[in-house]
């Protein structure tokens, strides 16, 4: 069953990320007065069947993201595409959103079929830890994203100098089916700009940070709402 889809309007919605036991129980516990719109399961992080992860799920009312990321960008486990294909394909039907890495997206037409049956949105991403790639290289990345079907495109670079964060708000501005956001030493600042700049999402953790430069989620939704008003 689908999650309730009333929420305050905002331009950017807070996603908390889910990866770990703990973050699935507090998961479980928000509701849209903590100031957060949308849970992602990171479900490649949380061990169990997928039965159980089903289960678990089921016990969030929040809009959920469901992804499975590729090892080489930042996923857990070192799983194969067939294996992120399955656990993502069986747990479409319980999801809002389901994301796929860019680079994945050849291997995972089954899980983009299924997505569109069940009318569940498609956000297509990209990861790089090691930097911010070049602007062009950015715009490049964007469009293959759109081609690919997104509905939401999320860009996260690694941030070590404020021309990286400002490479990000160009990508950023004007560009409303673009989510960016930045991972390193300016990575918590990156995360209050780029949703001014115009970022569909915005996320930050729940139990543990997975990276350098994530907020907690419910203080980064208070946060926003400071330097919104």
């Amino acid at each position: 069953m689908k999650r309730t889809k009333k929420r305050t309007p905002r331009t950017c919605l807070v996603v908390a990320t889910a990866h770990t036991a703990r973050g699935l129980r507090e998961a479980a516990a928000l509701r849209l007065k903590d100031g957060v719109d949308l849970v992602e399961i990171r479900l490649d992080c949380i061990p169990g069947s997928i039965e159980r992860l089903g289960q678990r799920i089921r016990k969030i009312s929040l809009p959920l993201i469901i992804t499975a990321r590729h090892p080489q960008e930042g996923g857990a486990g070192g799983l194969g595409a067939a294996a992120r294909g399955r656990m993502l394909e069986a747990l479409v039907p319980q999801a809002d959103f389901v994301d796929v890495e860019l680079r994945s997206v050849p291997g995972m037409r089954s899980v983009l079929a299924r997505a569109k049956r069940s009318r569940v949105n498609v956000i297509v991403s990209f990861h790089d830890f090691a930097r911010t790639p070049s602007p062009a290289l950015l715009r490049k990345k964007t469009k293959q994203a759109r081609d690919a079907g997104a509905s939401i495109v999320k860009i996260a670079t690694t941030l070590r100098s404020p021309r990286d964060l400002s490479a990000l708000i160009e990508l950023q501005t004007g560009s409303g089916d673009v989510a960016t956001m930045g991972m390193g030493p300016l990575g918590k600042i990156s995360r209050l700009v780029l949703p001014l700049a115009g970022a569909r999402l915005v996320y930050g953790y729940l139990d543990r940070p997975q990276v350098n430069g994530q907020w907690p989620a419910k203080l980064l939704a208070a946060r926003l709402a400071e330097v919104a008003s």
